[in-house]
């Protein structure tokens, strides 16, 4: 199999050496995935063979390959940086032959891990899982957790009581090639690979931009990259989710969520809400995301004008607002099961009603969308909702309004057990932390799996992820 990763490994990539881990205990397997990429018939054993161990998967990658890049974090140009708890271990084919990268999270150090141990504490691997299945079952584009295994070692960290369990993440998702990866040969001024990078990235992941010349296939693909980036963060703001680390080296170039740790969804709706604890001045906050969206295209663009004069990148900086509003009020929208009203212009000036209301009146974020699923549809269910003395205020008669003003997509919908239940799947901080403990005090998996349960049920009732599509 000619592998993508190999044409551009040279300049980008160095050979990892898999951890050794004490003991492995598969935590959770991804069975709608390993469907899509023939890895169905492994057996469990042979699953913990190849991702917990790391045996190469036949005809592929003889060793992993950790990744080299830069990136701004939180704003600081860091040059120091690449792959150092994971790697690229696999790259697959889903049934319609799209390309799709299995990469490590605490696979051990390599590199790059700089005074680093490359490992993954075990709380950490649970809440990738639980944040890439929820954002998936809710149609947002986002890597997937493929497989979590609890490895058998004491972490010590700072923010996590100590010694933590462990685990090794393996991630699915249809790119692992960062923003940072360009800024790095733009700082090397190493025009051949970065050449190299935009042919590899066309001819894999944007076929619809191929040209002879440099000098219009790299302004046709950031356009591309800046479409997807605002498509991927206008779902986040309509599903209230914080990603916590915005650094261009977590941004990938198909517009995947991606690399996120100190996630969270929001309970209420607050701009000013941040989801990592050491982002002391609210850079990421979750009502600056669709800005820092776009200052990270910015550098994107500046490392890419290494081929290119930087003029012939502004058309794709202008795509990114309009991709931005279209996929916010698309998103809103088809999580309320709603038609769009006559125009874009329309839609927006009602869903800021509608936003502004929910800042106001603060109605729990994931109970409202489940509350109103298919609008004027869901009228009763929402008069028996617990925040139903909320929707009877004068200040909710707008949104009333706009669901008048819209017809449903599907009422069919509406008959799944998912919209029977009182309440929906949540993720909100304290959900989190109980089924955690549960987990550290008796080993107790059960509550993890029954959100993992509901968020599939949650997955078929609203039919947005890729899998459905």
């Amino acid at each position: 199999m000619n592998l993508p990763i190999l044409e551009i490994s040279d300049s980008f990539a160095d050979a990892a050496i898999p951890a050794g881990f004490s003991s492995k205990v598969l935590r959770y397997r991804n069975t709608l995935w390993d469907t899509q990429i023939g890895l169905a018939d492994l057996s469990d054993a042979d699953w913990l063979g190849h991702f917990g161990d790391f045996n190469p998967l036949p005809d592929n990658l003889e060793s992993p390959l950790a990744m080299r890049y830069h990136g701004h974090q939180f704003h600081v140009y860091n040059p120091d940086l690449g792959d150092g708890r994971g790697f690229l271990f696999a790259q697959m084919q889903d049934a319609r032959k799209r390309w799709l990268d299995l990469g490590t999270k605490g696979s051990g150090q390599t590199l790059w891990s700089r005074q680093g141990d490359g490992r993954l504490t075990l709380k950490g691997g649970v809440r990738e899982v639980l944040a890439a299945l929820y954002l998936e079952a809710l149609g947002v584009n986002t890597s997937k957790a493929f497989s979590l295994i609890e490895t058998g070692e004491q972490l010590h960290r700072n923010d996590e009581p100590s010694p933590a369990r462990s685990s090794v993440l393996v991630r699915l998702s249809h790119s692992h090639i960062r923003f940072g990866t360009f800024q790095r040969a733009s700082y090397y001024d190493d025009k051949a690979a970065m050449a190299a990078l935009v042919r590899h990235t066309i001819s894999h992941y944007y076929r619809e931009c191929e040209d002879e010349a440099l000098g219009h296939a790299v302004p046709a693909l950031y356009e591309r990259i800046c479409e997807r980036t605002a498509q991927m963060i206008g779902q986040w703001m309509a599903v209230g989710f914080v990603h916590g680390v915005m650094n261009t080296d977590n941004f990938n170039i198909t517009g995947e969520t991606f690399d996120f740790g100190p996630w969270r969804f929001l309970e209420r709706s607050d701009p000013n809400f941040t989801a990592a604890y050491f982002d002391q001045n609210g850079l990421y906050r979750f009502g600056r995301q669709p800005t820092q969206g776009l200052w990270a295209l910015q550098q994107l663009g500046g490392a890419l004008s290494l081929l290119v004069d930087q003029d012939q990148l502004t058309a794709g900086l202008g795509i990114y607002t309009p991709a931005y509003q279209a996929s916010f009020a698309g998103q809103t929208l088809a999580l309320l099961g709603l038609q769009p009203g006559p125009t874009l212009r329309d839609d927006l000036l009602w869903l800021q009603d509608l936003y502004t209301w929910m800042t106001e009146a603060q109605p729990g974020w994931a109970q409202f969308f489940h509350d109103w699923m298919g609008g004027e549809a869901s009228a009763a269910r929402a008069a028996d909702s617990p925040q139903a003395a909320l929707y009877q205020t004068d200040s909710f008669n707008k949104i009333r309004a706009g669901f008048d003003a819209r017809s449903s997509l599907n009422t069919d919908r509406l008959e799944h057990d998912y919209f029977q239940s009182p309440t929906p799947v949540s993720l909100v901080f304290e959900d989190v932390e109980q089924l955690w403990q549960a987990i550290v005090e008796s080993d107790d998996w059960s509550r993890f799996e029954q959100i993992c349960s509901h968020i599939e049920s949650a997955r078929q009732a609203y039919g947005l992820d890729m899998l459905s599509s």
